[in-house]
């Protein structure tokens, strides 16, 4: 319990931090990306089952990001979100698939947000 507390303090931190600096035109906050896609936490750490609530996330941020600046802004805020949950790439980028869902990057390290384009 205490593990998952520090985890959500982490990422508040890290939203605190990018979303300062975020594309400017964007619509979309990292707090708004970090509550749509929290149902998801457990499942890219551990795997299993995609709960539903994750699924409707993942649909609810890709509508989100129907513009260039709001996706560059969630992708920007997923970079830093990803590895502060201990979250695993492979699974991350399994989600859209398994969400039935055309999402229009996968996650890596090294994505260069700032390219993506709508």
């Amino acid at each position: 319990m205490v593990n998952i507390n520090v985890k959500y303090v982490v990422i508040i931190m890290i939203w605190l931090v990018v979303n300062r600096g975020g594309p400017a035109c964007a619509a979309i906050t990292c707090g708004s990306v970090l509550t749509t896609i929290s149902p998801c936490i457990s499942y890219v750490q551990r795997g299993g089952a995609v709960p539903t609530s994750c699924c409707d996330g993942v649909k609810s941020l890709n509508d989100k990001t129907r513009t260039t600046p709001d996706l560059q802004a969630a992708c920007t805020c997923l970079k830093s979100l990803i590895p502060s949950v201990g979250a695993n790439a492979a699974l991350v980028n399994s989600l859209p698939a398994k969400c039935h869902v055309d999402f229009p990057y996968q996650y890596s390290p090294s994505l260069d947000c700032s390219k993506l384009t709508r």
